[in-house]
Parts: structure tokens; sequence; C-alpha cells
């Protein structure tokens, strides 16, 4: 088929798929009918775990404007494939924005639907009109017009529909497709719909509903059981049965069903949880505006895109994304930003006829987020006209709403790419040929013996079962259970527990400043006012009566967005502080007041009466008048236009009671606000005082002031582009705020440190305050040097380019450097070298330029970046992909604020936030500061490192119980019933589940666990315990038929009275034993196996440096010492009842101590190799060499790890003759940025981009003159 079928869904987003069409084939669906009646279902199981085929063994390759199933790859790293369903409604019209009223016709062909293609995490309900009368009823009541065939398909929630003019499927989101701009909406869109036209809206965009379906217990048992694994158990058991080991396979299905039983619950319960916390307030009645100026009462799940509806006084809570047009509200959005601080959202901006132009651009609920009031927030209350309700345009509903998304990528999530997962995987594959060589072999030995048909394919299928542990799953996530029980006891909770394991991983944890770093609230300094061009001495605060009626206090006084909630003021922790400072008074009208208005009535300010001054010339009968004098100085906020991360600033038109003219009051960051105002009224050195604040890690914010023009009237300010009103300013001052550190930011990220964790500042405050704070909380050692790069984006002509900068001068120009274990200095570092260690720093708009401009370099910057200072959101999660693109495992901490797509994108994000927020972030900590992130790294070391040796024992299992079953086979023998049940049920499972109980070692250490299975020394491990366990058992197998008393067991036989001892079971049975379980190899490879899975399950239990030593793991000890005592019990002591019951036979005492001899010598020899050569030497060199997060962080050297370093380094001349290259990406940067002379960029130097790269670079380095 040509590639032009090939359809991209979502384009350049996170769902990013590829498409193609297909139809269904008769044929190949009554082969294929054929072929699941032929394997008994099997086939039909197949096609069900693979999309892919199903569609393609069933349908033939077709256009997709004319599929009737849709085959769908994701374009990710995972390429996971789905199908869907296409279907076909009838529609009075083909585009959901389509005016009824004025249509005269309909295009015949499908939908032509014209909305550009816009964010995949869309309206998600299927419309159902083939058989629901919605649709007919329309088509009925516009039935002069010919009705269009709409193709649509739903995916995860989302609907795509056919789009005729541009070829492909595509989301409907809602009101944003139009690209309308801000006027618009005022004038198009402000008038509500018809009903007529909202249920046609409703053809295309659903129900407005976030439906989290909670499926039926009988839906959920059916996708359990058909999982691969659960399948492989039914094969099993019903192999077992055939051969007659029924109790075994009643054992294995009574732990199927708990398991699934446990499994129902547990997924039950989290459908549950998400439905109660959609469900919540999710259906309410709305009262929405008609075309014909009537309010009509409806459900609100009956919204579409473009009613109007009405926001209550009382509040509510919003069922859907809507932009407010009429009046101004009071918002809770504690669910979206994890913040409980309200937040005023105003009427959006509808300029005027000539002032339109770039100010009005296309409404984007991203850019215009002060005025959209997003679903699930709760409006807490309203502010509005006089007859003129509060107002909002519907833009988004259901699965398209802000809300939708949250729920959507929890419903739907990425699956966890673990190198772990994929070589279990692999590993299992490995198990699986090793299985298939035992098959061949069962069946040549008995085709050879002539056994019956019927026992060769059972016994050659046992041998799959013995090979591949059914027990595998459960087993393997024991560990990870045992470590998120002990996160919950410290605070920490989980909602994906197989992030724990990628955890103990993490080599880069990212930090959050303010709420993460450092305490929430903000404590006011002192200020600075400036005056005539020049700053005045710092002062410690602006309650003084000289300045009362000063615009310094002014401005503090209504610059912010606070308002009254329940009589108490609410809102930003820093707006909050800087209002205290004053002393002044807020107060807001009361809903009865507004209503006897005709305009929103002011928010007003004023300074309590003892601050303004006294005249004592002043007589007794004037002091009434003065009173009133004095309460009337107050100050109404007029107009906000609120803090905005983009631009930096928030300002605000005020009028002084009494005054014609307006004021404009502007804060926000000091370079932004300095770069608005006059150039006169700024210091000259502004520069330098604000740099000598930020260095001592003060917050610091500039107030600024300007007369409005007299032609500006209160109509004219609300419908002004705030462009106009913020500029040509006068500089008033700065406010200096106190951030503390908490006390335990120093301590943890000094034991990061020490662990080789290195740590990275990402903030939206002023760079240098965060690199004052990083070098206080100890991120950056004071004798290190701080290069800052400040990128320019290309501007008249000349291209892209970064200057080079140091923050501030080093104590000491160069100092020991550490020693590093890569193998880079192993190879060639003999002596500790000396060389000057540095950070690199940067702003938010260089982020962006370097991003775009200098891609290659972006990763060099990131291998020794430190603070990252006034980053957005989006910039955030682009800087933890950067990280991830290097190779390093990246954690997130963050207040849950601003960072929730970084938490979200890190292999690890805790929130420190325990509101809905969290929901996006894998862990949650109850522990409002940082010392969760070594505990859940800890955690997280402890449970890979549980994973491992879980998966090494039951891997050894498996080959032990392999190895005991082919050998019993060469005599056509084979284990018991009971000696399987006994192996599996009383040791491997009892083994497994304690052996996973071994806690977190109380320190983080230097080295970090391996990620994969396919790793040299947990690969030797395995390999070398497989072979000692293979010979041991092979010599015990073959030196007893050495014995003197060896003879053929028969049920007559009595090797205890042949060997002069006494008989301690009676073997004069006469039955005839079938399966020729009895007998004397049997019992021999018995014994000596059972230890054996004892042996390997001590030595891989392993302790220290990730976990508690296995003897402090008592219901470990006490099972392996209790199974030791019965084997060694039953083995010189034999009961007849339980030699029954195992079906062992009595062998003589002095073979009973040759085989003492050689479990000791299996032990020994097990132990030596796994104690001695693996951990001393060989995983010690792969750690040196894999060691990771050590650049510029490993402490300094001991003699001992001198004397190590040395001992590495002959052991790699000998192991490792060629050189060694690191596996990870930034390992190889840090390699190559050694050798370069011109690495780290010199101060006074530029870096240009290059129009035409050269030599694989887009850069050049040039000196500034």
């Amino acid at each position: 088929m040509e590639m032009e079928d090939l359809k991209v869904l979502n384009k350049g987003e996170e769902e990013e798929m590829e498409l193609q069409g297909y139809r269904l084939c008769r044929w190949r669906l009554a082969l294929v009918g054929l072929g699941v009646l032929f394997t008994g279902g099997f086939l039909l199981l197949l096609l069900y775990w693979m999309p892919e085929w199903c569609v393609k063994s069933t349908c033939t390759r077709t256009t997709a404007r004319d599929a009737e199933v849709v085959l769908m790859q994701s374009t990710d790293e995972f390429k996971r494939w789905f199908l869907a369903k296409v279907r076909v409604m009838l529609a009075p019209g083909s585009n959901p924005f389509h005016s009824l009223e004025t249509q005269t016709t309909s295009p015949s062909s499908p939908s032509s639907l014209s909305c550009p293609l816009s964010s995949s995490l869309a309206n998600g309900h299927t419309p159902h009109p083939s058989d629901g009368s919605p649709a007919q009823e329309l088509v009925k009541k516009y039935a002069d017009y010919q009705p269009s065939q709409i193709r649509y398909f739903t995916f995860h929630s989302t609907t795509y529909y056919w789009n005729d003019a541009r070829q492909n499927f595509e989301v409907i989101n809602g009101l944003e497709d139009l690209q309308v701009s801000c006027s618009r909406i005022h004038s198009e869109h402000s008038g509500g719909l018809s009903q007529n036209q909202q249920e046609y809206r409703r053809l295309f965009f659903g129900m407005n509903e976030i439906a989290v379906k909670v499926p039926s217990v009988f839906k959920l048992l059916i996708k359990e059981v058909l999982n691969p694994f659960y399948i492989f158990q039914l094969f099993s058991v019903i192999l077992w049965s055939a051969d007659e080991y029924y109790y075994y396979a009643m054992t294995i299905v009574l732990m199927s069903v708990i398991s699934i039983a446990t499994s129902l619950y547990t997924i039950k319960k989290q459908y549950v949880m998400l439905h109660d916390m959609v469900a919540a307030h999710s259906i309410v009645r709305v009262s929405v505006c008609r075309a014909n100026n009537d309010i009509d009462e409806v459900l609100s799940t009956d919204l579409v895109p473009g009613d109007v509806m009405v926001i209550p006084s009382n509040g509510t809570i919003m069922p859907c994304d809507a932009v407010l047009i009429s009046g101004t509200c009071i918002v809770n959005e504690s669910m979206l930003t994890g913040e409980s601080v309200p937040v005023t959202k105003t009427n959006l901006p509808n300029p005027l006829p000539g002032d339109r132009g770039e100010s009005d651009g296309a409404y984007s609920s991203e850019e215009h987020k002060r005025h959209t009031l997003f679903c699930g927030t709760n409006v807490i209350q309203t502010r509005f006209y006089t007859g003129e309700l509060v107002r909002a345009v519907v833009v988004r509903t259901g699965f398209s709403t802000a809300k939708g998304q949250l729920v959507r990528s929890i419903l739907y999530p990425k699956p966890t790419d673990f190198k772990l997962y994929r070589d279990a995987y692999l590993f299992l594959l490995c198990l699986v040929g090793v299985a298939g060589i035992g098959f061949i072999y069962s069946i040549v030995l008995s085709v050879m013996n002539k056994v019956p048909a019927g026992t060769i394919v059972i016994e050659a299928l046992d041998i799959i079962t013995i090979t591949v542990p059914p027990a595998l799953p459960a087993a393997m996530t024991a560990g990870i259970v045992y470590a998120q029980r002990r996160l919950k006891h410290s605070g920490i909770f989980c909602i994906s527990p197989q992030r724990i394991n990628i955890c103990g991983q993490l080599n880069l944890v990212c930090f959050d400043k303010t709420g993460t770093l450092t305490e929430d609230g903000l404590d006011l300094w002192g200020i600075q006012r400036v005056e005539n061009g020049s700053f005045h001495l710092s002062e410690e605060n602006a309650y003084k009566e000289s300045l009362v009626k000063s615009q310094f206090v002014a401005c503090m006084a209504t610059c912010h967005s606070l308002t009254k909630i329940d009589g108490q003021l609410s809102g930003d922790p820093l707006d909050l502080k800087m209002f205290e400072a004053t002393g002044w008074i807020l107060e807001e009208a009361t809903e009865e007041e507004t209503s006897l208005h005709n305009r929103i009535m002011p928010t007003v300010v004023r300074p309590p009466k003892q601050l303004l001054p006294q005249d004592t010339s002043i007589t007794a009968e004037q002091d009434m008048e003065l009173y009133e004098l004095s309460s009337a100085y107050e100050i109404g906020i007029v107009r906000q236009f609120p803090f905005s991360s983009a631009l930096q600033r928030m300002s605000v038109v005020a009028r002084l009671l009494g005054e014609k003219r307006m004021d404009a009051y502007m804060k926000g960051a000091p370079e932004v606000v300095a770069s608005l105002c006059k150039k006169d009224t700024v210091p000259p050195n502004f520069a330098e005082v604000l740099e000598g604040y930020t260095k001592e890690g003060f917050r610091v914010i500039a107030l600024a002031h300007r007369r409005l023009e007299s032609k500006l009237s209160w109509h004219k300010v609300q419908n002004i582009n705030r462009d106009h009103i913020e500029k040509n300013l006068e500089f008033l001052g700065l406010i200096i705020m106190q951030n503390k550190l908490k006390p335990e930011t120093p301590g943890v990220l000094k034991d990061l440190y020490q662990a080789n964790i290195r740590s990275v500042m990402v903030t939206g405050d002023n760079m240098l305050t965060a690199i004052s704070v990083a070098r206080d909380c100890g991120m950056i050692p004071p004798q290190d040097t701080v290069i800052i790069a400040d990128a320019f984006p290309p501007h008249d002509g000349h291209s892209a380019r970064i200057n080079w900068r140091y923050a501030d001068k080093p104590s000491n120009t160069s100092r020991l450097e550490e020693i590093n274990l890569s193998i880079e200095d192993v190879r060639h570092i003999d002596e500790p070298r000396t060389r000057e260690v540095y950070h690199f720093a940067m702003n938010g708009k260089s982020f962006a330029v370097i991003a775009e401009h200098f891609p290659d370099m972006l990763q060099k910057l990131v291998l020794h970046g430190t603070v990252f200072a006034r980053m957005a959101p989006d910039q955030k999660t682009q800087l933890i992909e950067t990280l991830q693109a290097v190779d390093y495992y990246v954690g997130m901490c963050g207040d849950g604020a601003n960072d929730c797509g970084a938490l979200k994108r890190a292999h690890g994000g805790i929130s420190l936030s325990e509101l809905e927020a969290s929901v996006a972030s894998p862990f949650t900590s109850r522990t409002p500061n940082i010392s969760c992130v070594p505990s859940l790294i800890r955690e997280g070391r402890a449970a890979l490192i549980t994973s491992f040796c879980v998966f090494k024992f039951m891997a050894l299992y498996s080959i032990i119980q392999y190895i005991s079953v082919t050998l019993l086979y060469s005599i056509l023998s084979n284990l018991g019933d009971f000696q399987f049940l006994f192996i599996d049920i009383a040791i491997i499972l009892l083994i497994v589940f304690t052996m996973s109980l071994n806690p977190a070692w109380k320190d983080l250490v230097s080295r970090r666990p391996p990620s994969g299975l396919i790793s040299g020394p947990l690969l030797f491990s395995v390999l070398t315990q497989i072979l000692i366990c293979l010979g041991f058992q092979t010599i015990t197998f073959l030196w007893v038929k050495e014995q003197s008393w060896y003879e053929v067991w028969k049920p007559q036989s009595d090797a205890c009275n042949k060997s002069h001892h006494h008989n301690f079971s009676d073997l004069n049975e006469t039955e005839i034993d079938d399966h020729n379980i009895k007998n004397y190899e049997n019992t021999s490879v018995f014994y000596i196996s059972c230890f054996q899975y004892l042996i390997v399950a001590i030595i891989f239990s392993k302790g220290k440096p990730f976990r508690q030593p296995s003897y402090k793991n008592w219901p470990f000890v006490v099972s392996t010492l209790c199974l030791y005592f019965f084997l060694l019990f039953i083995m010189f002591y034999p009961i007849e009842a339980i030699d029954e019951f195992l079906e062992i036979v009595c062998v003589p005492y002095d073979w009973r101590l040759k085989l003492l001899l050689v479990i000791v010598a299996n032990a020994m020899v097990s132990v030596i190799m796994e104690s001695f050569i693996l951990d001393i030497i060989l995983w010690k060199l792969v750690f040196s060499r894999d060691k990771q997060g050590s650049i510029g962080v490993t402490p300094a050297p001991t003699q001992q790890g001198l004397f190590d370093l040395r001992a590495y380094k002959c052991l790699a001349r000998v192991c490792c003759p060629h050189k060694m290259i690191p596996k990870a990406r930034y390992m190889h940067l840090a390699q190559e940025l050694s050798v370069d002379p011109d690495w780290p960029p010199k101060p006074t130097t530029t870096t240009e981009a290059k129009l035409c790269p050269e030599n694989g670079s887009n850069y050049q380095i040039g000196i500034n003159l």
C-alpha cells in the first residue's frame, strides 16, 4: 500500500500515532474462524493479545477515508498497537459550529470538518446517533437539508472525526478550534445558543461529563483471566491434572484464585476512587442564556461549547471550561495548580475597534487563563453589574477540559519503561529456550525407550511448566509491595508502584525552590524607595506616618489580587505580606451594594486613622470635619491586570477619591519593571543594588507608578489593553522579601552529594537569588565557580549568541578535585589532580534560546547546569526531558504548584502537596520538606535489589528443578506430586515472600545498584550458580549408582538392611509405582536439590549496602532455619509417614553422610563464588565503570579509596585490555569535554550560532573586545 495512506494523528503531541485504514474481509474472517476452531480457541487468544495480527488477519487495507476499522501504532519508544471501529452518523450539518438557521444545503460527501487539529486530550464521548433519537429528530426537523455522513471513531475517551479537507481524522476540542479572537467572543458568542443549536452541537461533543465507568466484576474478571500469565497457569493445571498431579494443581488453582481476587479488589477500588473523585459535583443545574435573551435552567451535562452560562453569586463547582465575559470571580484552583490560594478571574478584555490588532489575538485558554474558569475548580464568589449577570462562554466540555485531561492521564498512563523489566522478558525467553532443549530431549529419550505417546506428550510439556515458573510475577512484585508499605509508614504515598524500582536508579534530582527548599511564606525584610532617580537608604517597614500618602505605599496597598472571603483577607502569600506591611484596610463592596450601581463597585483600600497626619492647629469645632476628611482618604481599585508568569508582572488602575485622573501601579520582577520605566527614573546603580540583595538570597520586587491621562474614562479602562497602561512608568523602588531555607534542606542535599546524586534547582525566581540560595543550602559549594549563560535570540541581522560571565569570584581559583571513579579516571589517573569546579546558571529565556539555536550545546550545559531560574512550567518539563536524553535518571521534587508536568515526566516525581494536583505525581509526601527524597531513593534501591534477588532465585529454582527432572527422565523417573508440592509451597513460596522483607539500608551510599539483569555481575552470578548446582546434582546422580548397595529399586528393596543399619521405615510394599517415583536416584537428587534451593536463597539475599542484612530479617531467618532443621531431620531420622508422603526411600546411613558432605561442599563453593569472587571483584569493577552522577560531586578520596582505585586500575588492565566505553551518554560528553581546551567557556567570550553548521557544530566561540 502507498505510504500516503499512512496517516499521523495528533502530530507533534504526546499521543502521536500512525493510522492505517482497513476494511473487513469475509473470506479472511472465515479462515480465522476455522483456525480458532482447530486450535481450541488459542488463536482467538493470540489475536486478542496482538491487535495488529487481529486486524491484518481479518481485514484488507483501504484508505483511511473508507476504513471500517483503523489500526494505530504509537510513535513513542513503546510502539504499542491499538484498533478502533469506525462508525457513521447522519447529521443535518457537517460542522458543529455551522449555523443551521442559515444553511441551505449540506455536502453529500463525508464530513468536511474545518476545525484544526488540536490537543489529543479531548472530548471523549461517543455520540450514539445510529439508533438514538437526537440525530434522527434533528434530521427530520431540518428535512429540507441533505444530511451529512459523519465518520468517526472513539479511542481513549477521545472522539476523532474525519476531516475531508485535511484527509485525516481529527479531534474537535471546542470553541478554541475556531481560532476566534477575544473581540469576536464578545460580539459573536456572548448571546448564547438556541436549543436546536445546542442539540446539534451535542451530536459532535457528546454529553458534558467525564465518564469514569466502573467496570463490572465480571468484565474485570474476564480481562484479568485472559492475561497470558493466567492462561499459562491454566495450561499448567490441565497438564498436571492429566499427569495426576492433583494436589499441586489444586494448590496452583487456589493461589491463582487468591491472586485474581486480590487484583480485582485493587483494580475495582482504584476505579471507584477515581469515579468518586470525578463524580463529586460533576452534575449540577446551571442557568444558560438563550439566543432570545431567555434564561433556561439545564443540567450541566447538556452544556456544549458556545453556551453562555450564568455563574451564581454564591459560587459553584465549574462543570466545564468557560471564559468569563462579564463580571469577576474568586476561584480556588487547587485541583489544578496545587495552590489553595484564591485567584481572581476577570472578564476577557474586549478591545475597542481602534485598539484592535496584535492585542486582539486568538483566544487561548493557556494564554488567557486569568480570564478562564477551569472545570473542577471552585468558584467561591462573584462580583457583577446591575442587571447584568456574571456570564461565561463555554469553551470546552467533557474530556477536553483541563480536569478531563488530568483524568485521561490517570486512566490511560504510559507504560513504565525500565531496563529491569525489558531484561526480565529477555531472561524469560532464555528460560523458554532452555525449556525447548529439555522438551526435545525428553521426547527423544522417551521415544528411544518406547514410552507411550500420551506419556511422552505430558512429560515433554511438563518440562516447559517447570522451566518457566508460574509464581514468578507474584514473586517479583513482593519486594515492591513491601517497599510501598514501608513508604506509606514514612508518610510517602505512591500511586504508581512500578516506579519504586526506578527510583532506586535516580542519580539527579531537580528541586523547586519556593516551598520546597525554602519556606513557603515570605517575610518583609525592608524597602528601598527611589526619588529623583536615586535610591534612599533602606528602611525597615512602610508603616510610617511620613509615607502614608506616598505613591510607594499606595502601590503596595493597591497592586495585589487580595480578596475577602468570610471576612478574612485571602490571596497570594507575597501579596498578603506586602499589604499587611502597610497596615492599610481593605473593603469590598457587598452583593447588595453592587446591585445598586451601574458598574462593578471597586475594591477600596484606605490607611488607618492613626497613620494620617494630625494638624494641631485645628479647633475642636473642626474635629468632626477632619474626621470625615481623613476617612475620605481612600483609593479604589478600578481595574486589575493579574500577575502573569510569562510577563512576570501585574498592574492595577486605581483612583484616589476626589481625583479626576487615574493612576496605574505595577509590581513585578525588577528587571522587567525597570525596562518599562522611564530611564531617568531608574537609578544608575540599580543593577548593583539589585545584585547585592539577590546575592544575599533576598526576593526582590520592584514597584512603579504612572499618572494616567484624563481622557481615560472608567469605561475605556475596562476595555483597554494592558500594554497601553504598562509603559512610561516612574520607578518607585524595591521591596525586599526574605525567604528562609527549611531546616532540613542543607542536611538532605549533603546526603545526596555524598551519595553521588546531583542536585539541580529549577525555579521561577530571580537567578541571583536562586544562586545565593543554592550556595546557602550547599548545592553549590562556596569555592566553586558559577558561570551564567545569557543567551539572546537573532536580532537585526545578527545571529543568536550566548554571553558568558561569572556570577561571582570563587574563594579559591582551584581546589583539590574529587576522585571520580568513572572508567576514564580508572585508566588515566594515578594521583588526585587539580581542576576548577564550575556550575552553569541560566534563566528561562536563555534556556529557550539555547534549546532552539544551540541544541547540541544544551546537553553540554545541563551536564554542569545547577541553577535554572525564571523557568516557566513547560520549560521545567523540557529540562527534565533534556536531562533524560543524556541518560540521567531524573527525580523531581516540587510543591505541586507549577510542577505538575515536570513531576509527571520525571522518572520519580515527588509532590510535597497533598492536594488533588498530586494525582499527577507518582509519589506524594505528607512531610512538607525534601527529607522524603533520600527515603524514597533508599527504598527504591532496596526494592530494586530485592527484585534482582528474587528474580535470580526464581531463575535458579526453575533451573535446579529442571536439572533434577532432566536427570530423572534419563531413568524414566520424575519427582513425585508431593515432592513438587513440598518444594514449590514449603520452600519456594515461603522463602520468596520472606527474603523480600529486608528493609532499606539506613544510609545512602555512593554507588547505585545495576539497572538491568543483562549485566556482567548478575549474569556471572546466575550462570556460575547454575553450573555449580548442575555439577553437584550430576555428581550425586552418578555417585549413587556406584555404591555397593545400589540396585534398581523395587518395592521389595531394602538398602538400609543391606548396609547393616537399622531399618527406619517399613518398605515392604507390594503396590506398583506406575511413575517410577520411588528410587535411590530420586531420593538422592531430591535431598540435594532441596538444600540447593536454600543455599542459593541465602547467598542471593543481599544486604548491605542497599538493604539491611538478612540476619535482621527474622521471618526469613526463622523460615530458613526451620527448613534446614526439617530436611536434616527427615534425612537422618526418617519417619515412615513423611517418607510415604514425599515418596522417598530409605538409603544407608553412610550414604546420608556422603550426601551431607556433598551439600556442605556445594554450599562452600557457592558462597565463595558469590561472596568473594563476585562481590569483591566483579561487582566493584562494574560499579566503578557504571558509576553515574559523579560529575563534580564525588566526595574527596580516602587513602583506602586511592588504594582501591589502583587495584581497580590493575584489574581493568587484566580483565579489560581494550578501552571501556561508558554506557551513559552524559559520561561520553564528560569525556569529550575533559579534553576540550575551550571548555568551560571563559568570561568575556561570546558563542554565536552559525547559519550553516560546519564540522558538526552549529556555534563558534569568539572573544569580546
